[in-house]
């Protein structure tokens, strides 16, 4: 009787459906960012420090980026070897059982090849959005955009092609306004959003969390920059108190 029960069990579980999501799971349903490289040491915190003239110094991070992109780079290490992968944009959604690759060798030039600008003091920060099974983003529409929307993004926004409106937008500045005069100039690679068509994620084999590269051009040197990344879509809320943060990632840089 226990064997038939245990069979029965193994028939109603769902390896790849976990059995409590969203509000009903431990993780909840307002996705957090992330940021690589990181540093392993807990004493470093959030902090990316280097000598970009030290060449030991920037691979302890590029390595690391090198590692976290292995990934994106050979696909077929992942599981069902990247096979069910397709070539996805605003008109071509993923197809049933497919899932859409991330081409990170496009990324110039946040690339493996350019060193992900590290040597140059002009580094690559990747941001990804945590994975949350089924959740679905929420959009703004150009003609709601709420108030706290940095004025760059919203021009950003209203420029964009209405058709590639479905996107979770990601924003990024220095913390204060120290901060936001030595960050210099900053671009996204390959866009300032986490196009729609990579959700809801449902835990497919090879799925790859879509990525950003934040390219600082030319932060000030020999200086600490605090940086804040923001993820927008109607459904994020957005909480900074006493530490604690939703929605939104906090890392430094300091490049000597």
């Amino acid at each position: 009787m226990f064997a038939i029960c245990m069979q029965g069990l193994f028939w109603v579980i769902d390896d790849k459906r976990p059995r409590y999501i969203l509000d009903d799971s431990l993780i909840g349903s307002n996705p957090g960012l992330g940021f690589r490289p990181i540093s392993y040491e807990a004493s470093s915190g959030a902090l990316i420090w280097y000598r970009a003239a030290n060449e030991s110094d920037y691979r302890h991070w590029t390595d690391q980026l090198d590692k976290f992109l292995e990934p994106y780079r050979m696909p077929q290490k992942l599981p069902g070897g990247g096979k069910n992968q397709q070539v996805c944009d605003f008109d071509r959604p993923p197809q049933e059982g497919m899932v859409c690759e991330v081409n990170v060798k496009k990324f110039q030039p946040c690339t493996r090849e350019m060193g992900y600008g590290f040597n140059r003091s002009s580094p690559c920060i990747f941001i990804k959005l945590n994975k949350i099974y089924d959740w679905m983003p929420e959009f703004y529409e150009k003609n709601k955009l709420p108030e706290d929307m940095p004025d760059d993004l919203k021009t950003h926004i209203l420029k964009t092609n209405p058709k590639e409106m479905n996107q979770v937008w990601v924003s990024c500045r220095g913390e204060s306004p120290a901060d936001r005069e030595n960050i210099g100039p900053i671009s996204y690679i390959p866009n300032q959003g986490f196009p729609g068509y990579y959700y809801p994620y449902k835990n497919v084999d090879g799925y790859l969390s879509p990525l950003i590269a934040v390219h600082l051009a030319r932060p000030q040197l020999n200086t600490l920059i605090n940086i804040e990344c923001r993820a927008w879509a109607k459904n994020i809320a957005y909480l900074y108190s006493h530490g604690d943060r939703e929605g939104s990632v906090h890392f430094e840089v300091m490049i000597d």
